[in-house]
């Protein structure tokens, strides 16, 4: 059972700033569907299969929308930031693909894992498949800037990968490790997204800097409220079971409050069932126990919305205009879902 954390009660307003910025790129994003679709495609049936799995599964396709978004606020004109944001929607899908290997997940979206249907080597062999058709996408627009950034992005989202898996169970993690991980997971692929916006319209000074930080920012303060759901959100609109991330044994942001702020008793509770992996019947809610009493969940969504504002002044130095409208709105939203 999870506690749910008591986000601002603007579930709507959250929702209607979605809708928003869906409405600014929708004739966009059609034309990315498309290109998603078509570069999907292969001979062998199981690729195209799989890969739709996940890619139509329910997501919002934040990270394709910020390089749309970003690209018309620069006013950009052509398409090739049409090709940029499938090559990221297919980096996104191929990521997760990964993760849920090596997370062994068995639920994401409310549906099974594509490992749990076709098994650990065709879920990665296809997140490969759609890296190359990411990078294909990228060589075609010819900018070699924006082929620079997704390519740091692809290598640091590894290197996250592996910090994870480096400091998984590992109980003396700090705040600043594990942010470390999360801006790496996460935040680089948000950052990369919106700063190849800038740099695809030819604003590759202070434009392509600040929406580079908007991202990264926002990236940051998206993972930390995805930690706090995981114990305090709602199973139903999650997607995923609450407490996956105790379950797995995962070192999380409130985890780490929670350990640092406890007594010896306590800590020794941490280091049992995450450390050692001796999980037994009422654990999880005492752990919830535990995070509301040193204020763990609630101090994380705290920091999330401090690299919420970090993300919001980003966008100052752009004229007044729908699309930084909505890019503000977004930062809201994704630290007052609660899905």
């Amino acid at each position: 059972m999870g506690a749910v954390i008591p986000l601002e009660d603007d579930r709507g307003r959250s929702k209607n700033a979605v809708t928003q910025l869906q409405s600014l790129v929708a004739k966009d994003m059609e034309s990315v569907n498309e290109f998603i679709r078509e570069r999907m495609g292969s001979e062998v049936p199981m690729i195209p299969e799989l890969a739709s799995h996940l890619i139509n599964s329910g997501g919002k396709r934040l990270r394709p929308m910020l390089t749309l978004a970003s690209a018309q606020m620069c006013n950009y004109v052509g398409h090739d930031h049409i090709k940029l944001a499938a090559a990221v929607e297919f980096m996104h899908t191929a990521t997760l693909l990964h993760d849920d290997v090596v997370d062994e997940s068995d639920l994401r979206r409310g549906t099974k894992t594509a490992r749990m249907l076709w098994g650990n080597q065709a879920s990665v062999l296809v997140g490969d498949f759609l890296l190359g058709r990411a990078f294909k996408l990228m060589v075609e627009t010819r900018s070699l800037r924006c082929l620079e950034i997704l390519s740091n992005a692809a290598a640091v989202i590894a290197e996250g990968e592996v910090m994870q898996l480096a400091a998984a169970k590992d109980t003396s993690t700090t705040e600043d490790a594990y942010l470390r991980v999360i801006q790496a997971k996460t935040a680089a692929l948000f950052s990369a997204a919106t700063e190849i916006g800038a740099v695809i319209a030819e604003r590759n000074g202070n434009e392509a800097a600040a929406l580079e930080s908007y991202g990264r920012n926002l990236g940051i303060a998206f993972q930390l409220v995805d930690d706090a759901l995981d114990y305090g959100g709602r199973a139903a609109t999650l997607g995923k079971n609450t407490g996956d991330d105790f379950r797995e044994g995962k070192i999380t942001l409130p985890v780490v409050l929670a350990f640092r702020r406890g007594n010896d008793e306590e800590r020794a509770f941490w280091q049992r069932v995450l450390q050692d992996g001796d999980r037994r019947e009422g654990d999880l809610e005492h752990a919830l126990g535990l995070m509301t009493r040193h204020e763990a969940l609630t101090d994380t969504i705290a920091r999330a919305r401090h690299y919420g504002a970090i993300a919001i002044d980003a966008l100052a130095i752009f004229p007044a205009s729908p699309y930084r409208d909505a890019l503000t709105a977004l930062v809201e939203f994704c630290i007052n879902r609660n899905h």
